[in-house]
């Protein structure tokens, strides 16, 4: 089950909010795990029974880490063997094949394997439980005792799919206690009415532009960039969409998770731009990768290498496939870059210069992120600097940049923040007119979910 689909709106979170909203709040709690379980199961009915093991093997192996306190060395095995179950079930649905395709591409045969669908979400949950056993292991959470509570924080329908990676220690008390009312149900409609808009108004739509620009093998220069503006703003508007209904979803629930994208297209250095893009996932690998390898406060040459394994593990957890690998080092170099060479120098220039910069730097790694094929990869990087494109501007070109203009100059002025403070302001000042404004847009979603093709989210394939 998706979120951008009329059986979700219309049928299963009217009727699931309805009993969450009338039972006592003691049993809130069961709804909500029993409630995830049925939207988990309506799309992947075999590997409910992957997240349900996943559930109840860091549940326990939670209980065993605590207890061990006083002894470090099973403590320590224990965490171990915690991780390698983890990551394992992990490695062989999301990287089996890609692991066997590498070998036989070394070794110049090729092993014959099934293909395994990927299930929903699962690199999701498997960080989000391996953030639980961590932070138990460095003494920053106590082991919750209750299965129940533990299962509804592992497998909580809102953010099962593709994020946020919530971690424990941000809804613990919620989890036992959280107030549900008008006001809180108001505000979390509100995000995820926005957050349908971003996915099915301009995502999908952007998107099609995008499918159509890839479709043409030779493209000029102009087309090309066309192309890859429309997936800059496609994978923001689809990711933070995405996360903005999570978030809405659990204020109307009653809790408070924390945002994952902070208007990362206005950042002035690659830096920056990754402190406002996907902020779950970066403090994720911060905490748990980079700091425990030492972080910054180590020699400079294991400082270069650390931050090199955290981008390339970054860009492997995105997918199975050496794009990913070779995105995330582009953004490792680039950070290194950043640092050691390029600091005085972008201090000294004005802010738009620097946000020009970034967006260049992050545009072309979209490149990396978008196109697995490394020879159409070359090929697109090639074509957006002059080679081997068909000439700088086509008719193509112009046909794309008149068609597409009215959403290009929306998305721009919807990836920044001025539009959501008028808005802010607005609600103050007016908040019938927010409110017809809202309904507004959530009539054009549906609508457009009606009459067009369903488009999945893209993280959700992560």
């Amino acid at each position: 089950m998706v979120f951008n689909s009329i059986f979700f709106i219309f049928c299963f979170l009217p009727v699931f909010m309805l009993v969450y909203y009338l039972v006592p709040g003691k049993l809130r709690n069961l709804i909500l795990f029993l409630g995830s379980l049925i939207f988990y199961a309506w799309g992947e009915p075999v590997y409910v029974v992957l997240m349900l093991f996943s559930s109840v093997f860091n549940y326990y192996m939670g209980t065993e880490l605590e207890r061990l306190y006083d002894n470090d060395r099973k403590q320590k095995h224990n965490l171990i063997f915690a991780i390698l179950v983890n990551l394992g079930i992990l490695v062989f649905f999301k990287y089996y094949g890609f692991l066997l395709n590498t070998i036989g591409g070394i070794a110049g045969i090729e092993i014959p394997h099934p293909e395994l669908s990927l299930p929903i979400g699962l690199s999701f949950y498997t960080f989000r439980n391996l953030s639980y056993l961590f932070d138990i292991y460095m003494s920053k959470i106590y082991a919750q005792r209750s299965f129940l509570t533990f299962a509804v924080y592992s497998t909580m329908f809102p953010y099962t799919s593709a994020g946020p990676i919530v971690r424990y220690a941000d809804i613990e008390e919620q989890l036992n206690r959280r107030s549900v009312n008008i006001t809180r149900f108001g505000i979390g409609a509100e995000f995820f009415i926005k957050g349908l808009a971003k996915k099915v108004l301009l995502a999908d739509n952007l998107s099609a532009l995008y499918s159509g620009i890839c479709g043409n093998p030779s493209m000029s220069v102009l087309t090309a960039w066309i192309g890859i503006f429309a997936y800059t703003m496609q994978i923001y508007f689809d990711f933070s969409g995405y996360s903005d209904m999570a978030i809405g979803l659990g204020r109307m629930l009653g809790f408070e998770f924390k945002k994952n994208f902070d208007y990362p297209y206005i950042s002035t250095s690659v830096s920056e731009f990754w402190r406002r893009w996907h902020i779950s996932l970066g403090s994720w690998f911060r905490d748990y990768i980079y700091i425990p390898l030492g972080g910054n406060r180590v020699s400079t040459l294991r400082h270069i290498r650390n931050i090199l394994i955290v981008w390339a593990l970054t860009g492997l957890w995105h997918g199975a496939s050496w794009n990913f690998v070779l995105w995330g080092v582009y953004y490792g170099l680039f950070l290194l870059l950043e640092k050691f060479v390029l600091a005085n120098v972008l201090e000294h220039l004005p802010g738009w210069l620097r946000t020009a910069y970034t967006m260049l730097a992050v545009m072309i790694g979209w490149v990396f992120f978008s196109q697995t094929d490394f020879g159409v990869l070359g090929h697109y990087l090639g074509t957006l600097f002059g080679i081997g494109a068909r000439g700088f501007a086509d008719s193509t070109a112009l046909y794309y940049l008149k068609t597409g203009l009215v959403l290009f100059l929306i998305s721009i002025f919807a990836c920044r923040p001025g539009l959501y403070r008028w808005f802010r302001r607005l609600i103050q000042r007016r908040p019938m007119t927010a409110v017809v404004l809202n309904l507004l847009l959530l009539a054009l979603s549906v609508a457009y979910m009606v009459y067009n093709s369903y488009t999945p989210f893209l993280y959700a394939k992560f």
